[in-house]
């Protein structure tokens, strides 16, 4: 479920790339959460009643952090510096989420194979990122925002983890997006331009964000959810290092980008570095 969950995320940006020329990012962002949201209605249209404020919050929190804040602040930081820069610093999403589950849950601990996988992919992760450049400009706001991006995104399944499995997965992520959307109208409400929707009649248009809310919202979140419950924070968020290796060769693919030799040998750095991650230094069975 991960790595199907993975190869739909890596595949969204560059789809959204293509919208970017028509549409704000904001819109892309409530048109594509909408029709999730409406899609997991229509799957499962059965209510649960919260097990307390306390889960309420939990919801609350979720929403906020893991739709609005992290979306947000992933594309405003586009907006200030280099997409490799937001790319490479959001592979960093594991080693937080890892730091923050060694801290705040009971069950989740780094072990030296962690470290030694999250060093490896994430070296890989910078190779892929350079792909052929030699410079790597910085901007202390735009990263700073992809910074507080990847925190989002860590916090986001932490708290994952603290709902645990008490509620029906795909009942769980509709409740995350209802939050996700009450919390992001206001922004997308000062931001809208007169039209936009308009253009979702578009075929190409409507295309893209029907894959993002169907595959990259929907399907995707319900997946990425249950998965942690199965393998934890830690393990899960380690297959993020895997993204930018499917965003290369879908580029490739639909764009036409060049994949050099460095980016070659990034991937294999972030193969094996989620192997050791996942498995340690063990590669037989005794």
């Amino acid at each position: 479920m991960t790595l199907v969950t993975v190869i739909i995320w890596g595949t969204t940006f560059v789809s959204t790339k293509a919208l970017l020329s028509e549409l704000k990012p904001v819109e892309i962002m409530f048109f594509r959460f909408v029709l999730a949201y409406a899609a997991l209605w229509i799957v499962y249209p059965q209510a649960e009643k919260p097990r307390g404020w306390r889960d309420e919050l939990l919801f609350f929190a979720s929403g906020l952090c893991g739709v609005t804040l992290y979306f947000l602040t992933e594309n405003i930081a586009l907006s200030y510096t280099l997409a490799s820069n937001v790319g490479l610093i959001i592979a960093a999403a594991p080693i937080f989420t890892a730091i923050l589950a060694h801290f705040l849950t009971r069950d989740e601990r780094m072990g030296k194979h962690l470290i030694l996988g999250f060093i490896l992919a994430f070296g890989g992760v910078f190779l892929i990122m350079l792909n052929g450049a030699h410079t790597l400009q910085i901007s202390p706001l735009g990263d700073g925002l992809a910074l507080a991006a990847t925190l989002c995104w860590a916090g986001y399944c932490i708290l994952l983890r603290k709902l645990g499995d008490r509620y029906h997965q795909i009942y769980l992520t509709r409740k995350i997006f209802f939050y996700g959307l009450l919390t992001m109208a206001p922004v997308f409400l000062l931001s809208y331009q007169a039209g936009s929707a308009a253009k979702l009649f578009q075929p190409w248009i409507l295309g893209n964000i029907v894959f993002l809310g169907l595959a990259g919202s929907t399907l995707g979140y319900v997946l990425w959810n249950i998965a942690i419950q199965f393998l934890g924070a830690i393990k899960t968020s380690h297959y993020l290092y895997l993204i930018p290796f499917v965003t290369v060769l879908t580029a490739r693919v639909a764009l036409g980008e060049r994949i050099t030799t460095i980016a070659m040998v990034g991937a294999c750095f972030i193969l094996a570095g989620v192997y050791i991650a996942e498995r340690g230094l063990i590669f037989a069975k005794e």
